[in-house]
């Protein structure tokens, strides 16, 4: 079916009201897990369900979805994308907090930059140092095991 295109009964996938959630899917590419996993984390408003349950999206969740999926293609958390998505609604103000937002998200993106060309140098020189050695001692496994790279940025975050 074209985008934008008017629904009718008998298009595959979708009821009169609008589309199933597999044809969202197919539409916007985003998995259907990932749909539903967006409904509960309030990123997807829910949509009207038909009487027998099944979940019917319109024009306004392809959008949304849309939206999201480049949102998180740049890497907000799904935090600023819940924020920025809240801003679309609220136009008075919305350009002011949203370059807050992405300013605050390049600054975190920038910084995780430093960090990999901080790896990058750590590896390198441990590389050097392994195609220079002789023997059987591995100067990698000897880095590793003596905390060589210690000075490494601690990579969990429980928040993400």
């Amino acid at each position: 079916m074209r985008q934008g295109a008017a629904l009718s009964a008998s298009d595959e996938g979708q009821t009169a009201e609008g589309l199933s959630i597999g044809d969202l899917s197919e539409r916007t590419g985003c998995p259907v897990e990932t749909i539903r996993y967006y409904e509960r984390a309030g990123i997807l408003r829910a949509p009207p369900r038909t009487a027998s349950g099944r979940r019917v999206y319109g024009e306004a969740h392809v959008r949304q979805l849309a939206f999201a999926r480049r949102a998180r293609d740049l890497g907000f958390s799904l935090e600023r994308v819940r924020q920025l998505m809240r801003l679309v609604d609220q136009p008075e103000g919305a350009r002011e907090e949203a370059r807050a937002i992405a300013n605050a998200h390049r600054d975190e993106v920038q910084q995780k930059i430093t960090e990999l060309q901080r790896m990058v140098s750590q590896l390198d020189a441990v590389l050097t140092e392994c195609a220079a050695a002789t023997g059987p001692d591995c100067p990698i496994l000897r880095a590793l095991s003596e905390g060589a790279a210690a000075a490494l940025p601690d990579r969990r975050n429980p928040s993400e």
